[in-house]
């Protein structure tokens, strides 16, 4: 007999992430957004269901309040919708990036969309042809130009040339073709997060940064690892080839960020501790792919450790129209104001330090055997 009321995404916790609550009329989008889920038969789970304390005169306080809600409603989260959207520069919102790297730790479905599926040295407007070489912004062969975005991204996300609704009709779908499956014999999934890197008497550090993009990665990376050897840490970094991971020869742009994307996101179950470049990149956002890194490594239990070169307020550093403008900065959104040096998903799950390397090196290495 034909169930009229049944909904194949009945079972589905979704997740709304993205960098609409910074816009102007930005949470009556994010109400629209989950109402129209909600008519197709989703649950919906957002970072602010839950009363915060918003009102708490220490500002980092309310901040910790977001993160800690945003934990809670992780929990139940299946499926995650991404805004992938360029935001503050020429890429996603790093607190969105790093909200997929928690989904994708335990589990959940990763859909994104964007109105723009172009390269991204198509859309990178720092992109330059030089003596016959396309370069970015910072003088390097556009390390995923060919894609649309990072490889954390392309690897973990299906992602939609489209809008929000675009990206519901298409997890419909996908939920459709998933019961017709479920229906053939030999139907199995393998929901695996072994290590391949056993721990040893040294803490196993992850180096999330951005130098696996230059041509000289190799060598930035040796010399990082050196000092963390030096403080008795056992360092590797993206551009190291995890266990059981292998490195593919191929033309195929999606089949080079996907093996990249399996290498990194072994890196990150394989680690105790992880160390990130929180630096500013391609705007006043932390790099994709070391945000989904952090996300991803969070949501897995590891710690977290953070570094800039200036660790001020993001109130001190990105240009706005101040309080009665509601801190909006050029793009109409408004800056954090929670005393913290970059976005909240960052600053409340880890410590953040400044200074040269080997100083941070030292007080990772100090908070270390203090725990």
């Amino acid at each position: 007999m034909y169930r009229y009321q049944y909904s194949l995404v009945s079972d589905e916790a979704l997740y709304i992430a993205g960098p609409e609550c910074f816009y102007t009329y930005g949470y009556d989008a994010l109400g629209a957004m989950k109402a129209r889920a909600e008519a197709l038969g989703f649950s919906v789970t957002l970072p602010n269901s839950d009363p915060l304390d918003m009102e708490n005169p220490n500002l980092q306080k309310r901040a910790d309040s977001i993160f800690a809600n945003l934990e809670k409603v992780m929990l139940d989260t299946t499926a995650i919708v991404a805004d992938l959207e360029a935001y503050r520069g020429a890429e996603p919102d790093s607190g969105t990036v790093y909200e997929l790297g928690m989904a994708y730790a335990k589990g959940a479905k990763c859909y994104g969309y964007t109105r723009d599926k172009r390269s991204f040295a198509t859309k990178n407007p720092n992109t330059r042809l030089q003596d016959g070489k396309v370069t970015d912004e910072f003088g390097n062969h556009p390390f995923y130009g060919q894609l649309p975005f990072a490889p954390t991204i392309i690897g973990s996300t299906k992602i939609v040339e489209g809008s929000f609704e675009d990206c519901l009709q298409m997890m419909i779908l996908d939920k459709e073709e998933e019961s017709k499956f479920k229906a053939r014999r030999g139907y199995y999934v393998d929901r695996s997060r072994a290590r391949t890197e056993k721990s040893g008497e040294k803490p196993l550090v992850y180096l999330a940064g951005v130098g696996r993009y230059q041509e000289n990665a190799q060598e930035i990376f040796g010399k990082m690892k050196e000092i963390c050897a030096k403080y008795g840490m056992q360092a590797f970094s993206p551009v190291d080839w995890a266990a059981g991971v292998e490195q593919m020869e191929t033309e195929n742009p999606y089949v080079w960020a996907q093996n990249l994307f399996d290498n990194f996101q072994q890196h990150v179950r394989n680690c105790d501790v992880i160390v990130a470049d929180l630096n500013d990149y391609r705007g006043y956002e932390v790099n994709n792919d070391v945000g989904f890194e952090c996300g991803m490594g969070f949501q897995l239990g590891k710690k977290l450790y953070g570094y800039m070169d200036n660790a001020s307020p993001m109130i001190e550093k990105i240009p706005h129209l101040g309080v009665d403008k509601e801190y909006r900065d050029h793009t109409g959104s408004n800056v954090e104001n929670f005393n913290y040096p970059c976005n909240l998903m960052f600053s409340c799950s880890m410590k953040i330090f400044e200074g040269d390397f080997e100083k941070i090196i030292a007080e990772v290495a100090e908070d270390l055997l203090s725990k």
